[in-house]
């Protein structure tokens, strides 16, 4: 993992560099989102940190905090298909360089979350443990985040039984249940194993 210091030496050497992180590895069913942010240095924001660790009314008052004062944002994402198609490192890698490509603001350096470096048109350095310790990807992980529960929250109308909008689709107890019940829908990821060994013919 970097130090600071050599953090700190990426950010002067860099002029915009973004945070980059993703939501949604885990879950059975729906999309992997990916955000970016680039911040603005001059405008800091307080309360910055891994997402998971916010309540929601917290995440809430901070994406909109994000989106105003930061120099630019982008979200990326890979569909259910995709994940099934290529696996889903290789998708959050395509959600992450998504989100990257869509930057009004073109970066210079990307901090991305954790071990591995999605491939990108620009130099990209993982962090492990950045989305708490690096304001950039602490953001990203926020938009990320709020981006995808509120489209699970949208779906659970669309597919009622599944409790989507409770848990976001990560494979809980209830969620499993439901599976069973009702079988998967065009949201469930059918290269994960309990998914998968649903649609496999007994």
């Amino acid at each position: 993992m970097p130090e600071q210091a050599e953090l700190n030496l990426v950010f002067e050497a860099a002029r915009y560099v973004a945070g980059v992180d993703e939501v949604g590895r885990g879950p059975l069913a729906g999309p992997v989102v990916a955000a970016a942010v680039i911040l603005d240095p001059k405008r800091p924001i307080e309360g910055l940190t891994d997402s998971k660790l916010l309540t929601a009314r917290a995440r809430a008052g901070l994406e909109q905090e994000i989106r105003e004062h930061c120099l630019a944002w982008a979200l990326g994402r890979a569909e259910v298909e995709e994940i099934d198609r290529l696996n889903i490192l290789q998708a959050t890698f395509l959600a992450m360089r998504r989100a990257v490509e869509a930057l009004p603001l073109p970066a210079d350096h990307v901090l991305v979350d954790g071990k591995l470096c999605p491939p990108l048109g620009v130099t990209v350095e993982a962090v492990v443990g950045g989305d708490r310790t690096v304001a950039a990807i602490s953001a990203a992980s926020i938009l990320a985040k709020e981006a995808r529960d509120r489209e699970m929250i949208a779906l659970d109308a669309e597919y009622p039984g599944y409790g989507f909008a409770k848990h976001k689709g990560y494979g809980t107890r209830e969620h499993l249940a439901a599976l069973r019940a009702l079988g998967p829908t065009a949201l469930h990821r059918r290269s994960f194993r309990p998914v998968r060994e649903l649609c496999e013919p007994v």
